[in-house]
């Protein structure tokens, strides 16, 4: 009788857990961390101390030190936060609170700044809501909101959301 009341309880157990994870796969879950706004010093601090962009992931197919093009480096390691990577598996412009932080490195493979896209809706609905924010290998913000460089070169990918990175937008 205990053998068979445990064994339920196991797997009533593995069922919500299997059922919750399940979930998770399809849809992100809201951060307990509140979204930074367009502030080049919050957005820092979000992405390194309050949800690290080291936790994240890659980008999907890319790893380490991939090959990258000027203005951001030689080569480029590129993470995604979870909205960024639902937004990519299905095929949709990134939903807001995503996150695309490139770390970009010299032809000698030396770390030398972070380069991040930060959705944030309503902000820039010509530019596809873009926070753009450059740091510099010390966290110093050197360029910040709507960069004028960078809206300029990305605009060439406006039907990919204006993502170089790979090719995700169904049209």
């Amino acid at each position: 009788m205990k053998t068979l009341l445990f064994l339920s309880i196991i797997t009533v157990l593995l069922i919500t857990f299997a059922v919750a994870y399940a979930i998770h796969e399809l849809m992100p879950a809201e951060t307990i961390v509140p979204l930074p706004g367009a502030y080049g010093k919050a957005v820092y601090k979000y992405i390194t101390k309050e949800d690290s962009y080291k936790r994240w992931g890659y980008w999907p197919g890319k790893g380490k030190l991939y090959k990258g093009k000027h203005p951001h480096g030689a080569y480029l390691t590129t993470y995604i936060n979870n909205n960024a990577r639902f937004s990519i598996k299905a095929g949709k412009p990134m939903a807001n609170g995503s996150f695309i932080v490139m770390k970009n490195y010299t032809q000698e493979k030396k770390f030398a700044e972070i380069t991040v896209m930060y959705k944030i809706k309503g902000y820039s609905p010509a530019q596809g809501d873009w926070f753009w924010a450059q740091y510099d290998k010390g966290g110093k913000v050197l360029k910040e909101g709507k960069v004028k460089g960078c809206i300029e070169c990305h605009s060439a990918k406006k039907a990919n959301d204006y993502i170089f990175t790979g090719e995700f937008v169904k049209q």
